[in-house]
């Protein structure tokens, strides 16, 4: 639910507020007792269906709660993430998110919830998966930019205190680590002279600066607002989130410089002309980081996400929220950042060669404060199997060099990408760049995510294994992955290095790339196909 900007209301005094209490009893009894027994039921029954419908596990699966129950996705220092992935309530007065989907999709029929958990479970599919046509519809059908006529981008030069500033802060930003060596060589970090050309220390939360740099470089940028097409607002939120983590301060301090942007641009007459719809904002941490839902001074990120102004424009993020239409998922940065066409041949060939001497890995972390998540069993299940699966421990440091975890990778025939502290995890991208097949547990890692950079079609570049049958002990992933014919893994292999690894690669701030599209390309094509098709 999308809120407006307003003051708080001062609190009235604990006095006035027992004898409102009083009067208030008195007179809710009075309209208690002229209520009739049958209608008093249908109101019960009607605050129990308007309450929210809850996603998760291999498709969706929905649950009900009271509106007092609070059991939202949130990621908080110190606890453990809930995977459950909010949407709207299924009823006959569909609510503002699915509505919103109803109102592009035009196809979308009335939920019929008296069929039952199966229906409502069945419209959510049917809502996601539409959703994801509607901007698989805004895919461009040009590999290149031939011609900037009509295809301008302007980028706005905001304030210092949006974006630079932020990033002055990288010394004390994570109590554990100078983060400003990650902002080196424009936000690609240090050079990994092992892993050859292009090969850098990326962290994973660098994409807005990555971004940044390379729409400033763009050849259809202009500056005359007049002459744009697209309007790029580089507003750092990530940092923003980031920088307020592992501080003790309010929500309003969290949701402060957020607030001072709305109205920068509420006064700008480019986005009052189309009420930003025309206007894209990149954000490098996942979608429920900006959309906090309750004040609690310990939750986690900010509104950004939520206020009114924002929800016609659209937001590139890691990680997207599945029901809103206008957030789209793009790759999280990887290592890799080719500046030449040979660069990724080189690559490909080298990965295409290599001699994968393990059948499964897994590089990453148990959770033990999470009952639900089954990386405790993947793990016992990989150090069971003897040399056929090998296990890089993350939390003891195993994964703090890149080397460590792309040689690995390829190393090996498939990698297991379980969700981590949300759906979607950055080594799903190290793996296919390092052209390990993906074995994925939950659609909302990717396959409900990137529509501009996967096909529709996951079979062609992963395995899907459902995480309950894991989590019920019915299936032993290793065995299962032994079975998957050697045809079929090379015909995979082939595909994620020819087809996808380009499109997934963010190159570097000079790139030259002519054969190849990168992922930042693809994402200015298809940004700049959607406006042409708003209009």
């Amino acid at each position: 639910m999308a809120i407006s900007m307003s003051k708080k209301k001062s609190k009235p005094s604990k006095k006035l507020e027992t004898k409102h209490h009083l009067f208030s009893d008195t007179l809710l009894f009075k309209i208690l007792n002229r209520i009739p027994l049958a209608i008093f039921l249908l109101i019960l029954i009607f605050l129990w269906s308007s309450s929210t419908t809850i996603i998760s596990g291999k498709f969706v699966h929905v649950c009900l709660s009271s509106r007092k129950l609070n059991n939202l996705y949130c990621l908080s220092a110190g606890t453990q993430p809930n995977f459950e992935i909010p949407i709207p309530a299924l009823n006959n007065n569909i609510s503002t998110g699915i509505k919103e989907v109803v109102d592009i999709v035009q196809e979308v029929p009335d939920p019929i919830v008296n069929n039952g958990s199966n229906g409502e479970v069945a419209f959510a599919v049917k809502v996601v998966e539409q959703q994801l046509q509607v901007q698989r519809s805004w895919i461009s059908n040009k590999d290149h930019v031939t011609s900037c006529d009509g295809k301008g981008i302007y980028v706005y030069d905001l304030p210092s205190k949006f974006n630079k500033d932020l990033v002055g802060q990288c010394g004390d930003m994570i109590p554990w680590t100078n983060f400003c060596k990650y902002f080196n060589n424009e936000a690609m970090g240090e050079p990994i002279v092992k892993l050859g050309k292009g090969w850098y220390h990326t962290h994973q939360y660098a994409l807005e600066l990555i971004f940044h740099t390379r729409a400033l470089k763009h050849p259809c940028r202009v500056y005359n607002e007049n002459e744009a097409k697209l309007f790029y607002v580089p507003f750092y939120g990530g940092l923003d989130i980031l920088r307020w983590h592992f501080k003790n301060v309010s929500n309003d301090v969290k949701d402060t410089l957020g607030l001072e942007l709305v109205k920068w641009l509420e006064n700008k007459e480019s986005w009052q002309k189309n009420s930003g719809k025309d206007h894209v904002f990149v954000l490098g941490k996942i979608s429920w980081d900006f959309r906090r839902k309750n004040d609690d001074v310990s939750s986690w990120g900010t509104r950004f996400l939520e206020l009114d102004q924002l929800q016609k424009s659209v937001k590139l993020l890691i990680e997207r929220q599945p029901w809103h239409v206008n957030d789209i998922g793009i790759p999280h940065p990887t290592y890799f950042h080719p500046n030449l066409d040979d660069d990724i041949i080189t690559w490909q060939l080298k990965i295409i060669r290599s001699n994968r001497t393990s059948l499964v890995s897994f590089a990453g972390a148990a959770r033990p404060d999470a009952p639900q998540n089954i990386r405790s069993i993947l793990i016992n299940q990989c150090n069971n199997s003897g040399t056929n699966c090998r296990f890089l421990n993350c939390s003891s440091g195993g994964c703090d060099q890149p080397e460590s975890v792309i040689e690995l990778f390829m190393d090996s025939e498939f990698c297991l990408q379980p969700p981590g502290d949300s759906p979607t995890r950055k080594s799903v991208f190290d793996s296919l760049v390092s052209g390990c097949i993906p074995v994925l547990f939950d659609p909302f890692t990717a396959y409900y995510q990137y529509p501009w950079h996967l096909p529709e079609d996951h079979s062609k570049y992963s395995v899907f294994i459902e995480q309950e049958e894991v989590r019920k002990m019915k299936v032993n992933i290793i065995e299962k992955l032994m079975k998957v014919p050697i045809r079929e893994r090379e015909d995979m292999r082939r595909y994620i290095v020819y087809e996808l690894l380009p499109g997934l690669v963010y190159g570097d701030s000079k790139s030259q790339l002519e054969k190849f599209q990168d992922a930042f390309s693809i994402t200015i094509n298809n940004l700049l196909a959607r406006v042409n098709k708003i209009e």
